[in-house]
């Protein structure tokens, strides 16, 4: 049998490496004129602090279609590079979840064809996307005017049991796994291999994605993460009962955690209008803290979306309602960019120092789970 390569040994250097993060924040510099209207300046802010959208199923919507144009414009889907441009919209974490029903070889080979066709993608639209993977990346693309495209969430099925397949699709580029719908993270919770992939995910940097995984899943996985895990299409579920939100308890040990939860502009899930939107938003700043709470447009997902903010390009018109609320831009700044940026740079730094302790885990389901 393996050996089981458990979790970093608690030394000091270790158990100070959140600390790193917590430094006194620095001073932030208004970028808008408080006397413009709401929209105004609105579009200021996210001019210095685009918006680092959580879930595009953008990658599934276009295997269906026999051509496009995104740089052009295409309108047979909810986003395009003049639709993201307009909404301010500077990184996209691209969706390779894939139709239920798939599993096991099938599931893996479906997820390489998704991730081949994001590549192809990308390359094929220069002027507007570009492929990252670290926090640098994404401000390196949006300063040179590029959207950075971001690989994932990808169901845990495409892993099909094999740690050695997650490093392959880390180094092929994925970032984010959402940990539901396979025997070691299911309604039960994690399995000592479950447990395991997480070790491996903290060692590569791929982030946990945790919207939709059962409670006694998102429990043991803010038990054992050593980096911070985000829920990508999660509201609150105090405003709204869906599976998929988020109840205030958990809220609570999110934001103690440093997690991140990106609210979906769904009909379904925050609401018919963008001022049911702004009340999740303003739920989850009050229970989880300003920087645990992110956005996730969760367009070209096949889901109705609240009443201005149909697609892409509308981003504004969510911050001019959280403005005419009494948002402070530090917060603002934070929900749109920083605080995406934060979960990357420290997922990044937990990885480079867990590398330097752990080596490849070589762990199979069948020995730890039986």
């Amino acid at each position: 049998m393996a050996d089981l390569q458990d979790e970093l040994p608690p030394t000091a250097e270790v158990g100070e490496l959140p600390r790193l993060f917590e430094a006194v924040p620095e001073l932030y510099t208004p970028v808008s004129d408080p006397d413009s209207e709401p929209l105004d300046r609105a579009r200021a802010i996210l001019a210095a602090h685009p918006v680092a959208d959580g879930y595009s199923g953008l990658p599934w919507a276009l295997r269906h279609l026999p051509w496009f144009d995104l740089e052009v414009g295409e309108s047979a889907v909810d986003t395009d590079v003049p639709r993201l441009r307009e909404g301010h919209v500077g990184a996209l974490m691209w969706s390779l979840h894939l139709p239920e029903g798939l599993d096991g070889d099938r599931a893996v080979g479906a997820t390489l064809e998704q991730l081949d066709l994001v590549k192809t993608v990308v390359r094929n639209h220069p002027e507007g996307l570009r492929l990252a993977c670290t926090a640098g990346q994404t401000t390196d693309a949006r300063n040179c005017g590029r959207v950075a495209v971001l690989l994932g969430p990808a169901g845990a099925a495409a892993l099909g049991d094999s740690l050695g397949i997650l490093r392959s699709l880390h180094t092929l580029g994925l970032r984010v796994l959402t940990l539901s719908g396979v025997s070691w993270a299911s309604e039960a919770g994690l399995t000592r291999f479950g447990e395991e992939v997480l070790r491996e995910m903290n060692r590569l940097g791929v982030l946990a994605d945790l919207s939709g995984a059962s409670e006694a899943t998102v429990r043991r996985t803010l038990a054992v993460a050593k980096a911070p895990v985000l829920f990508t299409r999660s509201a609150a579920r105090a405003l709204r009962p869906h599976p998929a939100n988020l109840p205030d308890d958990l809220l609570v040990e999110l934001g103690a955690a440093r997690g991140l939860c990106m609210v979906p502009l769904t009909a379904e899930q925050t609401g018919p209008t963008v001022r049911d939107v702004a009340d999740h938003l303003d739920h989850l700043r009050a229970v989880a803290g300003a920087e645990s709470v992110g956005l996730s447009g969760t367009y070209d997902a096949g889901i109705a979306h609240p009443q201005e903010l149909d697609d892409a390009a509308c981003y504004p018109h969510l911050v001019a309602e959280l403005l005419r609320r009494g948002w402070e831009e530090a917060d603002l700044a934070l929900l749109t960019w920083g605080n995406v940026q934060r979960v990357l740079r420290e997922s990044d730094f937990t990885a480079r120092a867990a590398q330097l302790r752990r080596e490849p885990s070589t762990a199979k389901i069948g020995e730890l789970d039986g």
